[in-house]
């Protein structure tokens, strides 16, 4: 807040224990009265220097009266235009880190840590551009509203998750003093979202598999493996050898890599199975879908615009995780039990929970086999009565 600094109001102030007081003086541009929490009052300035923001501490009331500070922040700032800054003694130069700063150090020990998807959480913490090269401390609410707005603008959904994540951060910065409080405390989702209710047509799941067939590999067949096996586009993606019994037909997939944290099997089907053993395996690399053989397959964005623009005119907006929806509502639609679905597509509610679980490590493997071979022979006559000219490679008959 911005107040004309005098002696008795100084004296008169008493310090807020939730959190750090300032007071602009409105006499002397710069001048900053700070209370902490536990009383101690300081006099700062706030100056532009090169570009940056730091915050320079004057001296502490009442050791250093009001004239006194008035009078050293007047030598300060003339040193400053005349370009002497550094031959000023005595001055403490408190420099906070910029939200660009902050970002990856907290990517590095909290979300690399804490978070499996923590490369999507990077990701929308970078849409906040407009904010990174401004000081953790002096990002204001408004600021927030003001960033959200532009990635709302085109992305509503990615501005809620935006926020989300920023929350986050902001907590983690108070919890290691960088910041006293959050300023984006209880700030509320731009717009509400409702449950997806996106399922491909045949039409459409026949096209997407015959524009997969002519990308071929590694994306291609990422693709197919993705509409033959319901499972998250990154659990796909991040395939590796080592997960795979090709003689056991099964695909386990680790509770590191599980978005649930729970191990999970999935039965590997001849149309799989056709698909895995014709892709080409990197010498010393464990990736099953790699370009380089060092890291997975990765910008699916620039994939799903090459996919969009093979797809019948007219088609609706969709996203890869609604493939995992259309193959769970046909799979309803052939009569397969709703417990049997929820497991094979690894939700929670369809997850043996407790110390059943131990011994359940391949519960309804049998029931998915045969809901995936199922799932496989519709997808076969889908594409076959459209007569989609791509080879169907893992879809043949036996």
């Amino acid at each position: 807040m911005k107040r004309k600094l005098t002696a008795k109001l100084i004296e008169g102030q008493r310090p807020n224990p939730s959190k750090r007081l300032d007071f602009r003086d409105e006499l002397m541009p710069g001048l900053v009265l700070r209370i902490s929490k536990s009383g101690t009052k300081t006099f700062c300035l706030h100056k532009r220097i090169n570009g940056t923001m730091p915050r320079l501490t004057i001296g502490r009331y009442p050791i250093m009266s009001l004239a006194e500070a008035r009078e050293r922040v007047r030598q300060v700032l003339y040193a400053i235009e005349t370009g002497r800054f550094e031959d000023i003694p005595g001055i403490e130069v408190e420099t906070k880190p910029t939200l660009g700063d902050v970002i990856p150090d907290y990517i590095e020990k909290h979300a690399k840590v804490h978070n499996r998807d923590w490369k999507r959480k990077e990701a929308l913490l970078a849409k906040f551009t407009a904010l990174h090269g401004r000081r953790i401390d002096e990002i204001k609410r408004a600021d927030v509203v003001k960033a959200c707005d532009v990635i709302h603008s085109s992305a509503p959904v990615s501005a809620n998750r935006a926020l989300a994540h920023l929350k986050h951060l902001m907590g983690w910065c108070v919890e290691r003093g960088m910041i006293d409080a959050s300023p984006i405390a209880g700030m509320k989702p731009l717009s509400k979202e409702r449950s997806r209710e996106r399922v491909l047509t045949d039409d459409e799941l026949g096209a997407l598999w015959a524009a997969s067939d002519a990308e071929g590999y590694p994306f291609g067949d990422c693709m197919k493996l993705l509409i033959l096996s319901g499972q998250r586009r990154a659990e796909v993606a991040e395939m590796q050898w080592s997960e795979l019994d090709l003689e056991r037909r099964l695909w386990t997939l680790p509770s590191q890599r599980a978005k649930n944290g729970r191990q999970h099997t999935v039965p590997l089907t001849d149309a799989m199975l056709d698909l895995l053993r014709g892709v080409p395996r990197f010498l010393g690399s464990d990736f099953v879908f790699t370009t380089t053989g060092r890291s997975a397959v990765s910008g699916f964005g620039r994939l799903k615009d090459r996919l969009d623009r093979t797809l019948p005119e007219g088609t609706q907006p969709w996203i890869i995780h609604d493939l995992r929806r259309t193959m769970s509502t046909n799979m309803a639609m052939m009569g397969v039990p709703q417990p049997v679905t929820e497991a094979l597509l690894n939700h929670k509610t369809g997850v043996v929970s407790g110390v059943a679980a131990i011994y359940n490590v391949y519960s309804y493997a049998d029931e998915k086999r045969a809901a995936l071979d199922a799932w496989s022979r519709k997808l076969t006559q889908q594409i076959e009565a459209l007569d989609v000219k791509p080879h169907l490679g893992p879809l043949r008959r036996a």
